[in-house]
């Protein structure tokens, strides 16, 4: 037999006949229809919000709120010049190279080399933020500091 629209029908059971409510007490659902006797829930208008507490004070406003979190905030990773001495091998330090070496935790976000210690080597090192005062030491000492433009 073709397929036409004359003779669609759904699959077996896809279809549900509705509940009829208000039918008699012999149907389950007569006289109060599934609603109880009375309040709120009962009515014909009687919508409650989702996170309404019957009155109660919601949790919403019963938890304390302390501080700020600020979700655009940029996170860095800080290494600094003294540190730089474990990657003595590496002909440039980069994320990579300082994950390796176990100086910072993920390759993938920001790291910033600040100033505190002494340089030990000429260092070529590629981060995402310096310090004034680190690219001084690692230039005096005969190196480089990239960062991206």
């Amino acid at each position: 037999m073709a397929l036409k629209l004359n003779n669609l029908s759904p699959n077996p059971g896809a279809v549900k006949n509705r509940n009829r409510v208000g039918r008699g007490q012999g149907s389950g659902n007569g006289k109060t229809c599934g609603k109880g006797h009375g309040g709120q829930r009962s009515r014909g208008v009687g919508k409650v919000r989702p996170w309404f507490e019957g009155g109660q004070m919601p949790l919403q406003r019963r938890i304390p709120k302390r501080g700020f979190k600020n979700r655009f905030k940029k996170e860095w990773q800080i290494v600094n010049v003294e540190d730089l001495a474990k990657c003595e091998g590496a002909a440039e330090i980069t994320p990579e190279v300082l994950k390796a070496n176990g100086l910072i935790r993920n390759a993938g976000k920001r790291v910033k080399l600040l100033a505190n210690g002494d340089v030990s080597g000429a260092f070529h090192v590629t981060v995402h933020a310096a310090s004034e005062k680190a690219k001084e030491k690692i230039e005096a000492a005969g190196g480089s500091v990239k960062l991206p433009s």
